[in-house]
C-alpha cells in the first residue's frame, strides 16, 4: 500500500468517529496538506503531515504508516505522529477556561453551574448604576 485516500486514513487513525464527518471536514476546508485545503479523495504518502482544523485549533498529524481499516487506539501511534504546535494547545485550554463566554449559537440556555459561574465571574454588577445615554 503506497497510498491512501485521506478521508479514510483519519477515519482509521480515530481522528473522526465516522468517514462520513471526514468526508465533510474535506469539503469545508477543515484537512489541508502543505497548507491545502484538499478534497477527500486526495490520496497521502507516509511523511506527509495532514492539518486538521477543529476551531478554535489547527491539529498537525504526521504520517507514519498508511492505513485504510479502522484500528485499535492502542495501534494509532504505530501510524501517526502528532506534531500540533505547543501554541494550539494553549488556545484549546484558554478556550476551556473561558468556554461559558463563547457560547455556540443554538446550544441553548446555559445550565445552572454556567450560569453560577457567569454570576460569580461577573460579580454583583447593578446594571442600574450605568448610564445607558438614552437620557
Amino acid at each position: 500500500m503506497e497510498e491512501v485516500r485521506v478521508d479514510k486514513w483519519l477515519w482509521a487513525v480515530r481522528i473522526f468517529k465516522s468517514r462520513t464527518l471526514a468526508v465533510e471536514a474535506c469539503k469545508k476546508n477543515r484537512v489541508m496538506i502543505d497548507n491545502i485545503s484538499v478534497k477527500a479523495s486526495r490520496t497521502i504518502k507516509v511523511g506527509d503531515v495532514v492539518q486538521v482544523r477543529k476551531p478554535p485549533v489547527i491539529f498537525s498529524f504526521k504520517v507514519l504508516k498508511l492505513a485504510d481499516k479502522r484500528m485499535g487506539a492502542k495501534l494509532v501511534p504505530e501510524f501517526m505522529e502528532n506534531v500540533t504546535s505547543p501554541d494550539q494547545y494553549e488556545i484549546l485550554e484558554l478556550n476551556k477556561i473561558s468556554g461559558f463566554v463563547d457560547r455556540q449559537r443554538g446550544a441553548g440556555r446555559p445550565t445552572k453551574k454556567e450560569r453560577r459561574d457567569l454570576e460569580n465571574f461577573t460579580g454583583n454588577i447593578n446594571f442600574d448604576d450605568f448610564d445607558w445615554g438614552d437620557d
